[in-house]
């Protein structure tokens, strides 16, 4: 079977009619010249996705009408994945995975080592990233993007409505990350690409986060995230399959 192509309707529009405009629409009618009769996949990001066939189309605007319609429901134990700010390059290439690993949020944290300072709020195109992502490999939710421009005092108050903390740190005295470690809604930190400073970590440790590393190998941070949130989904995948 063909393979069916995907478009991003944000949820507050997503109703009937269900309408394309902006950039999906152009995407769809000037660069795909879909045609009314044509058929396309729609989601959300917030779990509802379903097949749609174009029915009214101009240059600027596309009226869909829904064939069948889903909703995934979101997953109990969800992954937070907190990053030190980093790289333009790097911090992409993290987003992409955190789709198709199925990441609950992202938030980006100002460490003392980050190159560069957090914004003041989520930038557009860390959502596009996110959206291009979900199309390609059928994700229906998209990860929540958050900042804390405050450091790491902001994540210590953040730990507590997590059933686990863990902090991924270069430590080899402790003990080697596992899936065990993920177990519940969890909470995992990672250092920006110079990584820690022992204050940073031992501010985490005070309030409760499980401080483990991830093996001998220095990582950069997008393969720690990568290692990080491939064990969660893994262990995730095991316990609902």
């Amino acid at each position: 079977m063909a393979r069916i192509d995907g478009f991003y309707l944000p949820p507050e529009k997503w109703r009937e009619p269900f309408v394309l405009e902006g950039g999906e629409a152009r995407h769809l009618l000037t660069v795909l010249r879909a045609a009314p009769g044509a058929q396309v996949r729609l989601f959300d990001g917030m779990g509802r996705d379903g097949l749609f066939v174009v029915t009214k189309a101009d240059k600027r605007r596309a009226v869909l009408t829904p064939v069948e319609l889903r909703h995934a429901p979101k997953a109990a134990k969800g992954m937070t994945l907190a990053v030190g700010f980093s790289k333009a390059s790097r911090r992409d290439w993290l987003l992409e995975k955190a789709v198709e690993l199925g990441a609950e949020s992202v938030l980006f944290w100002q460490a003392r080592r980050s190159q560069g300072r957090v914004p003041d709020a989520p930038k557009p195109g860390w959502t596009d990233t996110l959206v291009a992502a979900a199309k390609q490999c059928g994700a229906s939710w998209l990860p929540a993007l958050s900042v804390l421009p405050g450091g790491v005092q902001d994540l210590a108050g953040l730990g507590a409505s997590f059933a686990s903390r863990v902090l991924l740190w270069e430590n080899e005295e402790d003990a080697v990350l596992t899936q065990a470690d993920l177990s519940g809604r969890t909470l995992a930190v990672i250092g920006p690409e110079g990584g820690f400073e022992d204050e940073e970590a031992q501010t985490l440790r005070a309030v409760g986060f499980a401080s483990r590393h991830l093996g001998s190998t220095t990582l950069r941070l997008e393969t720690a995230a990568l290692l990080v949130l491939g064990l969660h989904y893994h262990a995730r995948t095991l316990a609902t399959g």
